[in-house]
């Protein structure tokens, strides 16, 4: 069935009908443009938020968990499939989007063209009309006009007062309408023969045409958006193998997480290398109350002397206190030391692999550089080989830099890995008998052996003691242990230090039965520190000291 024979009478309609075609296909455009317009916000949300969640390499150091880089594959997935998001917003397009927008513009063009064609023929039509009409009406008129010569002509032969003279001219007029009469029916015979023959091209021949024109432009449309649809498919389908790809990989990353690693990864993080604390000591203070009296001695009760910090005993049945349980705050040193020992060790190694490192790029620099001036010198015209001697001075200066800084650091980490190893060996010589002190307490706190011995104050010092102090400045005290302080200490009495709650402390020599324990500030500053103020774990004893802690 065409619209030529079916439709002939409903030009209006069909033009109505084709402009609705056009105009759903600019609505189907639009429908794509937005589509597209989401895609790309898709794309660049996704985008955005995995930049915002991927790691500052230079801050971060979760990377080295499993769980984070299969979270950062995870996001590196979705990356790609953002990437993907963006290929389709672009071959929507470009394959449907733009091809809908061109075949709009060509179905506008091409429907105005066939309607114009309609409305000539329409107005042709109607002109051969228009002149059948005027031929027709002539004729009417002369027709009219031969009737009435024809009555006049009638009417003055009858009357017998007429001249001969008028009848004749009658006759004339009678003769020259009806001549009228016949010639416009002649053309309106013609003109209604030839009316009727357009009439019949346009309608059976003309219009159809047309109208076949406009039916194949509408079928074409249809046609058309069918396959943009499928197009619009297509590019959903082509980007599926990929998108499949990046899920499979977030899948495998996520199958990659492995809790074991995790935590050997968290033991070397955070391994400090020390020993845990020994056992703490039983102290008996009830010694000087079972006194005999076969002693033959009569204690005399002695005046206690002004305390220099007045800090109550406090018992110190606390819990456990583990070395270096807070870190010791201060700057960072050059050799590490502030940090605990495995931290340590892992530190140097880094470094020297880093200057490793760069010791062989400057070698290859300077191999590179020689060589060079090897070809210089055997062709002077390609350039100057002195040119490339400060160059190569320059990277001697730095390998031997470099050098002599490996060699510092081997140093430092062949002393770490030293006393790691010493400390095995320590640690089974620290189970010494532990004097326990007797009952008396001394005046800052501390309990000493015997009652004359109760605490006076730091130790003091003579001349030759003095005099020695300055030789062993320069070969300073080996740390034997190391204390924490529980309480702070103001450290006002001459040979005293000063210390904080919670401060570390190295300890260089025990308590003498005294009260006072010789320590070390990790800035180098020695002093004496109450025993009662501190909590003390001995790396290694001497024999026949006696520890009070």
């Amino acid at each position: 069935m065409t619209w030529g024979t079916e439709l002939w009478d409903q030009f209006e309609n069909l033009e109505r009908h084709t402009q609705w075609g056009i105009d759903f296909v600019e609505r189907y455009a639009k429908f794509v443009k937005e589509r597209i317009e989401i895609e790309q916000t898709y794309a660049k949300q996704l985008r955005n938020l995995v930049k915002k969640y991927c790691p500052k390499r230079l801050k971060d150091e979760e990377p080295r968990f499993t769980s984070c880089l299969s979270f950062y594959n995870i996001l590196n997935e979705l990356n790609d499939y953002a990437g993907q998001r963006e290929v389709v917003a672009e071959e929507m397009g470009h394959r449907v989007y733009g091809e809908l927008i061109k075949y709009s513009h060509e179905l506008k063009t091409e429907r105005k063209h066939h309607l114009q064609e309609g409305r000539k023929a329409q107005q042709y039509l109607d002109h051969c009309w228009k002149q059948m009409d005027n031929s027709k009406k002539k004729f009417e008129r002369e027709c009219k006009e031969a009737e009435k010569a024809q009555l006049s002509y009638e009417r003055l032969d009858n009357d017998i007062n007429t001249t001969k003279a008028d009848v004749e001219k009658a006759k004339a007029q009678l003769n020259l309408r009806t001549h009228m009469a016949d010639e416009s029916k002649n053309e309106y015979a013609a003109q209604l023969q030839n009316f009727n023959g357009e009439q019949h091209k346009h309608f059976y021949a003309v219009i159809p045409q047309i109208f076949k024109s406009l039916q194949d432009m509408d079928e074409r449309r249809t046609v058309q958006l069918s396959e943009t649809y499928k197009m619009f498919a297509d590019v959903e389908r082509k980007v599926i193998p990929i998108v499949s790809k990046c899920l499979e990989g977030m899948v495998t990353a996520a199958k990659s997480v492995d809790e074991r690693k995790d935590s050997v990864i968290v033991i070397e993080t955070f391994k400090s290398g020390f020993e845990p604390p020994g056992d703490f000591p039983f102290e008996d203070y009830s010694q000087n109350i079972y006194r005999t009296g076969s002693d033959g001695t009569i204690s005399t009760p002695k005046t206690e002397p002004a305390r220099s910090d007045p800090k109550p005993t406090i018992s110190k049945a606390k819990g456990k206190l583990w070395l270096f349980g807070k870190k010791p705050k201060g700057p960072a040193l050059e050799d590490f030391s502030h940090l605990p020992p495995e931290q340590r060790r892992k530190k140097l190694q880094q470094r020297i692999d880093d200057l490793n490192r760069e010791l062989q790029k400057e070698a290859d620099q300077r191999e590179a550089l020689n060589k060079m001036k090897d070809v210089y010198e055997k062709n002077p015209q390609m350039g100057d080989p002195g040119s490339l001697q400060p160059r190569i001075s320059e990277t001697m200066n730095n390998m031997s830099r470099l050098q002599l800084e490996i060699q510092k650091n081997e140093a430092w980490l062949t002393e770490v890995e030293g006393k790691s190893v010493g400390k095995g060996d320590r640690r089974s010589s620290t189970d010494v008998n532990h004097h326990a002190p007797h009952g008396r307490e001394s005046p800052e706190g501390s309990y000493t052996e015997d009652a004359s011995q109760e605490l006076r104050g730091p130790p003091q010092s003579n001349p030759q003691s003095e005099f020695d102090d300055e030789f062993e400045d320069d070969d300073p005290l080996p740390a034997i242990g190391h204390c924490k302080a529980m309480y702070s200490f103001d450290g006002q009495n001459e040979g005293t230090l000063v210390m904080a709650e919670g401060e570390v402390l190295y300890i260089i020599e025990e308590d003498k039965g005294d009260g006072w324990t010789r320590a070390r500030k990790q800035t180098g500053e020695e002093g004496y520190v109450p025993t009662s103020y501190v909590d003390i774990t001995l790396e290694k004893s001497s024999k026949g000291a006696v520890t009070y802690i």
